[in-house]
């Protein structure tokens, strides 16, 4: 796997077309070479390497006072925990926080909804990685039809609104969003429902969520186009292969921070 295969940039503009009289729309995610993977053996290479570079690099931003939050969204059974799990294996545990966002709780709801995440930013020096994220108020709050057209519609401008603060006050800001094709997931699913000890995984609020994969692929799709500024682009993961997926987040990660400490 090369330098460039982990950085391809991604066209974030939904075409359509006309094919047999069908309207097809050509979203970010079908833009994606979901075939990309990495051989095992590479992949052990790659993890050290990627993970050294990580823990270097962090410790560095820590001594100068620059903090990270990390983003982590994706399809159910995308892998999101696993590649988390690599990337806080790289580092002290006294360096970073993972922040689980489910369900809001009542005092939560008693506040506007990025109360939330504002609360969770760690001290200087230290990375915040959030799984899922403030994007549940376009993704699953739109779906399900939990927030209004013109709330979810407003979140984008709040979002941005939001992030620009984070960077301007110095954050790195990274936005993972990871993809698998629905017959992937499918697979995984089945998997999980097969494996005793991989069985609690799976819910039946995650066979409802892919009974609307659609509606989800066109919310992913706007969310990405509206929400991909030049200063907090989104990281569109191919991860149909965990290897791969596991390589360029951490790859992604250190880049970034590479890029801000050497300025």
């Amino acid at each position: 796997m090369d330098r460039a295969s982990c950085h391809r940039p991604l066209s974030v503009v939904a075409r359509r077309s006309r094919t047999a009289g069908t309207v097809k729309y050509a979203t970010v995610l079908r833009s994606l070479d979901t075939t990309r993977s990495i051989e095992k053996k590479r992949f052990r290479y790659a993890l050290e390497k990627q993970q050294g570079r990580l823990n270097r690099l962090e410790r560095r931003a820590r001594e100068l006072g620059i903090s990270t939050v990390a983003v982590f969204e994706g399809w159910d059974a995308a892998g999101k925990g696993s590649a988390l799990r690599r990337v806080t294996a790289a580092l002290d545990a006294r360096d970073y926080h993972v922040i689980p966002i489910a369900v809001p709780t009542d005092e939560e709801r008693a506040h506007h909804y990025l109360w939330r995440f504002w609360r969770h930013l760690s001290r200087a020096g230290e990375l915040t990685i959030f799984d899922r994220s403030w994007y549940g108020r376009v993704l699953v709050e739109r779906v399900d039809g939990l927030a209004t057209p013109d709330e979810y519609q407003r979140a984008y401008a709040e979002i941005n609104h939001f992030e620009k603060q984070l960077i301007d006050h110095g954050i790195v800001l990274v936005k993972f969003w990871l993809h698998i094709t629905k017959d992937e997931q499918l697979r995984r699913f089945r998997e999980r429902q097969r494996i005793a000890h991989k069985r609690w995984k799976i819910t039946d609020e995650d066979w409802r969520n892919r009974r609307r994969w659609n509606d989800y692929e066109h919310a992913v799709n706007e969310m990405v186009v509206r929400t991909s500024m030049r200063r907090t682009p989104w990281v569109v993961v191919e991860a149909n292969d965990k290897y791969f997926a596991r390589i360029k987040v951490l790859r992604t990660l250190a880049d970034r921070l590479q890029r801000v400490l050497k300025r």
